[in-house]
């Protein structure tokens, strides 16, 4: 029997990587949605994103670089999220960049979903 840890394939990497692009995007949805939160409460929200933002950074390790752009841009998110909630100034001052990045997010989603479906494919 093989102690080696086991390496996640293609697909377990994609999906992971759509997952936590999805929770990010619903996290930034929820900022602007007060009903979205009440219908899905934020700890079932932060616990599925804290545990997939692990899993990722498990996944990643091999890479420290990409690692970092995904981590970084998870804190930015979080950040933008955060500005949101607190209203006022730091709101207005959020919502620009807030719209780019779920457009970033959007994109990326959907690249990585069309990837995911030829590696399912094969």
């Amino acid at each position: 029997m093989s102690s080696q840890p086991h390496a996640p394939g293609h697909i377990e990497v994609t999906e992971t990587l759509v997952r936590l692009y999805v929770f990010l995007t619903q996290y930034l949805d929820r900022c602007l949605d007060e009903a979205a939160r009440k219908s899905y409460p934020d700890k079932e929200l932060h616990a599925h994103l804290a545990t997939t933002r692990g899993t990722m950074a498990d996944i990643l390790a091999v890479n420290p670089v990409v690692k970092a752009k995904v981590e970084r841009e998870c804190q930015d998110v979080l950040a933008l999220g955060a500005a949101i909630l607190k209203g006022g100034h730091e709101k207005a001052s959020a919502m620009e960049p807030m719209q780019a990045q779920r457009a970033i997010l959007r994109n990326k989603t959907m690249a990585l979903s069309d990837l995911l479906a030829v590696f399912r494919a094969l």
